[in-house]
């Protein structure tokens, strides 16, 4: 008979207690999620902005920002508009990464695609290798049955 390898020595309270807390930072997370705000505010103080999971909350022009070009003015909404959001990206990467740990965390690869792609091909071989052990193991079986 075989032997089950490593699977024999699985501790199953061990890995349901290990999945409870997982799952528990998860709802912790997405509890918190909508409570994740970016900010930026331009060197002179003319715009400030807010950014959310929704979209832009705030945007706060100073008055004085009413004496620069329609230009100008653009310019520096834009800007702010770009860090607030490159605000909340970081935030959310720091609690995704509380979360998941640095190493799982899945918003690394937002910015490196390659990345991502290699852990793809590395799954994909993985499944490979295990989809033609257990065919191979298969059809030993059918030859010792004779079918």
């Amino acid at each position: 008979m075989q032997e089950f390898g490593d699977f024999a020595n699985i501790d199953i309270d061990k890995l349901l207690k290990g999945a409870d807390e997982q799952f528990a930072r998860i709802e912790e997370f997405q509890r918190n999620v909508g409570s994740i705000v970016g900010r930026a505010q331009d060197e002179g103080g003319f715009v400030t902005v807010e950014y959310g999971a929704e979209g832009l909350r705030e945007l706060e022009l100073h008055p004085k920002a009413m004496r620069l070009s329609s230009g100008e003015l653009a310019d520096l909404i834009k800007t702010a508009l770009r860090e607030a959001t490159a605000d909340l990206q970081a935030q959310l990467n720091r609690a995704m990464g509380d979360v998941f740990g640095e190493e799982d965390n899945p918003m690394r690869f937002a910015d490196d695609p390659e990345a991502a792609l290699s852990k793809v091909k590395e799954a994909e071989s993985a499944y490979n290798r295990t989809f033609e052990d257990v065919m191979g193991e298969l059809d030993r079986i059918r030859r010792r049955l004779e079918l």
